[in-house]
């Protein structure tokens, strides 16, 4: 297993252990740092694309906010986008697609 998979099955667990508690300032943090580390690997670090298509506002405002919503939790079979459904609920998938509706790199 390579050191990135490695620290990224880490990243996962730890977030893993904190999905189940309510949704706190400290949790909000730990998604933010998921989605610009962990979604920036593929998506690139600015959103703009990489291995996987760009998450910016524009582009994610052609698609319904539940079908984004659905792709994290389950991936996309065929592609290297996982399924998020073991480590994050859907309240906090909802929270990180919001967060890239308003621009995650915006102020």
């Amino acid at each position: 297993m390579s050191r990135w998979m490695l620290a990224s099955v880490f990243s996962l667990l730890a977030v893993a252990g904190a999905a189940a508690a309510p949704m706190s300032t400290a949790r909000q943090e730990q998604l933010h740092n998921l989605l610009v580390q962990d979604c920036g690997s593929c998506h690139g670090l600015t959103m703009r694309g990489g291995l996987g298509p760009a998450l910016l506002p524009e582009r994610l405002h052609e698609r319904p906010r539940a079908a984004l919503i659905d792709t994290v939790m389950y991936g996309r079979p065929g592609t290297a986008m996982p399924p998020w459904n073991p480590m994050l609920s859907r309240e906090e998938a909802a929270w990180m697609i919001d967060r890239l509706l308003e621009g995650i790199n915006s102020p």
